[in-house]
C-alpha cells in the first residue's frame, strides 16, 4: 500500500512561508493528490489539490497565497505556502486519490474522495 509521510511544518509569524512536502512510497503521477488543514475542532477541509493532468485548485481562502506543486521524479508533493495568517493554523494532511475518480474543481478539494492519507505535519502561524 501506497505510504505518505508529510513534513516542513512549523512555527512561523504571520506574513511568513513556509514548504510542506510529502512523499509517497510509489510512483503517484495518475493520482489526484492534496493538501487538507484541519484547525483544532474544526472539520478537515480542503485547501488545494493537483489534477494527473497538473491542473491545480484552490480552495478560496489560499488562493493567491498557497501553490501546489508535484515532483514525479521524486515522487514528492510540495505545498509552498505565503503571506501565512493565523487562521492557517492547523495540522496539514496530503492525500491521494485514484484517477479513475475523474473529478473536476472543487469537487477535488472534498476530503471524502481520498483514500491515501499522511499523519500530518502542524503548521502554526502567530500574530
Amino acid at each position: 500500500q501506497v505510504q505518505l509521510v508529510e513534513s516542513g511544518g512549523g512555527s512561523v509569524q504571520a506574513g511568513g512561508s513556509l514548504r510542506l512536502s510529502c512523499t509517497f512510497s510509489t510512483y503517484t503521477n495518475n493520482n489526484y493528490l492534496g493538501w487538507f488543514p484541519q484547525a483544532p475542532g474544526k472539520e478537515r477541509e480542503g485547501v488545494a489539490a493537483i489534477n494527473p493532468d497538473g491542473t491545480a485548485t484552490y480552495a478560496d481562502s489560499v488562493k493567491g497565497r498557497f501553490t501546489i506543486s508535484q515532483d514525479i521524479a521524486k515522487n514528492t508533493l510540495y505545498l509552498q505556502m505565503n503571506s501565512l495568517k493565523p487562521e492557517d493554523t492547523a495540522m496539514y494532511y496530503c492525500a491521494a486519490a485514484p484517477g479513475w475518480k475523474n473529478c473536476r474543481g472543487d469537487a477535488c478539494l472534498t476530503p471524502g474522495m481520498y483514500n491515501l492519507w499522511g499523519q500530518g505535519t502542524l503548521v502554526t502561524v502567530s500574530s
